[in-house]
């Protein structure tokens, strides 16, 4: 249910960006590229199988084993958190700040 609020709430304020980038630049290509990017950002914090990258980096490139889901399920009796791994944490502000600012750099020209 918590997802359901958060992608709520990332929808809405992903529709005020494109009515303000509308008001503020009167171009459709523009808010369609705000658009995009913005839906793009957020499917990937709100998508993914937390339970699989949930684990450490270098096991990514291997299956979920049952010992692997079965700790998962066990684990999401209580508030479900998300590890912080300094990789993932350099990987998305990589990515979020490549496209943030090709995105401000074509909303500002």
């Amino acid at each position: 249910m918590g997802n359901e609020a958060a992608l709520r709430s990332s929808m809405v304020s992903l529709a005020v960006l494109m009515a303000l980038v509308w008001v503020w630049t009167q171009s459709l290509k523009k808010t369609l590229v705000t658009y995009l990017i913005g839906v793009c950002l957020i499917a990937g914090v709100l998508l993914p199988d937390w339970d699989f990258f949930d684990r450490p980096f270098s096991r990514w490139i291997y299956p979920v084993s049952a010992e692997e889901r079965a700790a998962a399920l066990a684990g999401k009796s209580g508030p479900k958190r998300i590890r912080v791994y300094p990789l993932r944490i350099i990987v998305y502000c990589t990515v979020y700040g490549f496209a943030i600012r090709k995105w401000w750099t074509l909303v500002s020209t």
